[in-house]
């Protein structure tokens, strides 16, 4: 037997044997110490060092899991800045009330992946009946239901109440379950709902949401004052 450890047959009987004649080869090639699997005990007593490395091997899978997850989530934000940035250009281009909320609800339904959208406006109807139109001539006291959340001018997401979500998607509020609302200044609010009930979480990220909510407030007044 040669001592190559590169040959196709190699049984891990001379494997073995040729560790056995070069005992300091993992000295050599110390990542593939980290990768090999080794017992954490040899009869009645722990071998320390066998243990310390068995525990750096299982630091270091963990660690690559918490990149592996930042990294993923890192993409996701990307993606993601990217569609309000998208969003953003679209109501730029927008020159009226009509053309900028229908722009909403069009880049919010495609590039968002929502089944559900709805734009709530305050005050008397100043745009034509849509489905997902919601005006409320009363303001913010024609909506109980969401008198916390416009007093706090704070998105929020998860599951909501049976109450809000059919106060919000009449008929089809059946079909949702999960959601995202977001507080448009004085002009009203807007409504994201969802079949998946974890598509939208009350832990998730709220920065996303504000941005979105800041881009449309301000494209519906610019709108508004144009016209």
């Amino acid at each position: 037997m040669t001592d190559s450890v590169t040959e196709p047959t190699l049984q891990p009987e001379q494997v073995a044997a040729y560790l056995r004649r070069h005992p300091d080869f993992l000295t050599d090639y110390p990542d593939l110490a980290a990768k090999l699997t080794l017992p954490r005990e040899q009869g009645a007593a722990a071998s320390l060092a066998v243990y310390q490395l068995q525990s750096l091997r299982e630091k270091n899978a963990e660690l690559e899991g918490r990149l592996a997850e930042l990294v993923a989530i890192a993409s996701e934000n990307e993606a993601l800045m990217k569609r309000v940035h998208d969003l953003t250009i679209t109501l730029l281009r927008a020159n009226t009330p009509e053309v900028t909320a229908r722009s909403v609800i069009a880049k919010l339904s495609a590039d968002f992946q929502t089944e559900q959208v709805r734009l709530v406006l305050f005050g008397p109807a100043t745009l034509p009946p849509a489905d997902w139109l919601v005006h409320v001539p009363e303001g913010r006291g024609g909506m109980p239901e969401f008198a916390d959340f416009l007093a706090h001018h704070e998105p929020i997401a998860g599951r909501l109440s049976a109450e809000r979500l059919y106060r919000l998607f009449g008929q089809r509020a059946e079909n949702v379950r999960s959601a995202a609302v977001m507080p448009l200044g004085e002009l009203g609010l807007l409504a994201i709902g969802s079949s998946n009930p974890d598509h939208f979480q009350p832990g998730m990220g709220t920065l996303f949401l504000k941005m979105i909510a800041t881009t449309i407030t301000a494209a519906l007044t610019r709108a508004r004052d144009i016209g």
